[in-house]
């Protein structure tokens, strides 16, 4: 049997974590980077024309917003801070702790309900110009705290 590691651990916890939403793991073997991407769906109500960040214009029915975040090995360069909703270090040697994976996971689903909340509001209300999900370091720590499992599991090996 093998051991399990930091890929088995994150999609366990994402599926505990976000029941029936969306995501989708990417390893990056060479970098040793780990990115999880997730994706909010809006209905349009209105019609409103949407431009996205690319300025592409869309009036679809249902409106797609996808993100990610990107798990770094510290011995590789730090990925950029605006290409992810957060980045998040880890050793590659001893991995990372248990207690982190299951933070980021719970605190992920958290700024994705809020965040569908603020997409519907972006759709229905002229007056808010943009949307972006919303990463709190200080909020995140706070839910660090409530996962003390300081237990490694292993970067994966190819």
């Amino acid at each position: 049997m093998s051991k399990e590691n930091m890929l088995d651990y994150l999609e366990n916890s994402l599926i505990t974590s976000f029941g029936d939403r969306e995501f989708a793991i990417d390893w990056d073997v060479r970098e040793h980077r780990i990115e999880v991407l997730f994706r909010l769906f809006a209905e349009n109500k209105k019609g409103n024309v949407i431009e996205d960040e690319s300025g592409v214009q869309s009036e679809e029915a249902y409106i797609e917003f996808e993100d990610s975040l990107v798990f770094y090995s510290t011995d590789k360069k730090t990925p950029s801070k605006e290409d992810y909703l957060t980045i998040i270090p880890f050793d590659r040697k001893k991995g990372i702790e248990k207690g982190i994976i299951e933070a980021v996971t719970t605190y992920l689903n958290d700024v994705l309900v809020d965040g569908e909340v603020d997409l519907l509001d972006f759709l229905t209300d002229e007056s808010i110009e943009s949307f972006e999900l919303i990463w709190n370091e200080e909020d995140f720590n706070q839910v660090k705290k409530e996962y003390p499992n300081k237990t490694y599991v292993s970067y994966p090996k190819y």
